[in-house]
């Protein structure tokens, strides 16, 4: 630990920090979130450790290739639904200007944050980066995919940049049974670990597995446990018993995020731990953003898709209703080779009325190498929104938009939706 004790010394880093939120929030309203943390993480650097080693009840870390954002939701809603004062990032807050951004927005002068216990995502590289700065009571790692090329270059690299994540926790590291790079991992940790993951009759149902970067041919029969999916509701095992919870969206792996949370709040609250009080909170959660959110737009239901990786892209997909006929795709300037995407089989897609984003000819064409129809290709983003929104009512499902980051961060703000 190289941080810092809280005191009055980071009085100047928070004030200045939060000079530098104004000032960019002047320059550009609602962006300019990360100006605050890299201001203080460069005069400052002890400030992000110290503040994340400071809450009374430990500091909780997710990451992993996917499923953080919603991972770590729905645990903040269990340890909530127990009680607990939680601090938790928002999902785009997951690097280490982010977290510095997100602590001066709760922290006093001296940097404390009343909050019992901190739950934050991590992106691997940053959080692998920072990790010497902290001590987290547990780790959960949810799973190793090919995932963002352009940075982590290969799995392998992912996991060791886990692996220092995780050579952070002092009770315990949560990983995922059916990941083999995860299982490996924990052999090498010191922390006990606790495992969670899904039957090989779920496992047999995904005709395309899951997604990760090599699946595990053993099952376990301890931790906790998806035995069913459909849609969005899932059969979970725990403690002898099967437990029914209700999916902020559908598909296997969102079952998958909601045993990882269950796993980690038994973890955290020990004894305390109320299995129905942590499956209704997981079951009334709505979706994160972006990932199977619907919301009503200019009088329209819409759904929003988020793929991050191919394994997110299919496994996202794979769940849209057959047939539906008003489906428009973006792809922005987040992937940083469009032959990325060109594994996934995008043919239950069907029709696109509208292609998009400053990646739109790249994302056009892989559609239509899948078979699927497009109508139209326009990177002017906002102008395509606005022609899709005014199509008439769907005749199968509900509008759909399914995007990478950037272009989600782009429609949400053009919609006037929280980004």
């Amino acid at each position: 630990m190289t941080s810092r004790a809280l005191g009055p010394h980071w009085a100047p880093a928070v004030l200045i920090g939060r000079a530098a939120r104004v000032a960019a929030r002047l320059r550009k309203p609602g962006g300019g979130s990360a100006v605050p943390g890299l201001v203080v993480n460069r005069l400052a650097p002890g400030f992000l450790g110290s503040v994340l080693s400071s809450f009374p009840q430990g500091l909780v870390v997710v990451s992993g290739s996917s499923g953080k954002s919603t991972t770590t939701k729905m645990l903040v809603s269990i340890l909530e639904a127990h009680g607990e004062r939680v601090f938790t990032n928002p999902s785009t807050a997951n690097i280490s200007q982010g977290l510095t951004s997100a602590l001066l927005e709760r922290a006093s002068l001296t940097g404390r944050i009343d909050a019992d216990i901190a739950v934050l995502e991590m992106d691997e590289g940053h959080g692998a980066l920072i990790s010497s700065t902290f001590d987290a009571r547990t780790v959960l790692l949810t799973n190793v995919m090919t995932d963002q090329i352009d940075r982590f270059h290969d799995s392998e690299k992912v996991v060791g940049m886990l692996e220092k994540i995780a050579s952070r926790a002092t009770q315990r590291v949560i990983v995922n049974a059916d990941d083999a790079m995860l299982r490996r991992l924990a052999d090498r940790v010191a922390a006990p670990v606790e495992h969670f993951g899904v039957t090989q009759e779920v496992l047999s149902a995904q005709p395309r597995g899951l997604g990760y970067a090599e699946t595990s041919d053993d099952r376990t029969d301890g931790g906790v446990i998806v035995t069913a999916v459909s849609g969005r509701r899932a059969s979970i095992a725990f403690d002898g018993a099967v437990h029914e919870v209700g999916l902020p969206a559908r598909g296997a792996h969102y079952a998958v995020d909601a045993a990882a949370a269950l796993a980690a709040a038994r973890d955290v609250l020990a004894e305390r731990f109320d299995p129905s009080a942590a499956v209704a909170a997981v079951s009334a959660m709505p979706a994160v953003f972006g990932r199977g959110e619907v919301v009503t737009v200019r009088g329209k239901q819409v759904e929003f898709v988020l793929v991050q990786n191919p394994a997110s892209f299919q496994l996202n997909v794979d769940e849209l209703e057959p047939g539906l006929d008003q489906v428009f795709v973006a792809m922005g300037s987040d992937v940083a080779d469009p032959s990325y995407f060109w594994p996934v089989d995008s043919s239950r897609i069907g029709r696109a009325r509208i292609v998009s984003g400053s990646k739109a000819q790249e994302m056009a064409l892989q559609l239509l190498y899948q078979g699927v129809r497009v109508d139209e290709i326009d990177d002017d983003l906002p102008g395509a929104l606005d022609r899709f929104f005014a199509l008439p009512d769907p005749e199968v499902g509900i509008k759909t938009i399914v995007f990478t980051a950037d272009p989600m961060r782009r429609t949400r703000s053009h919609l006037g939706l929280s980004v």
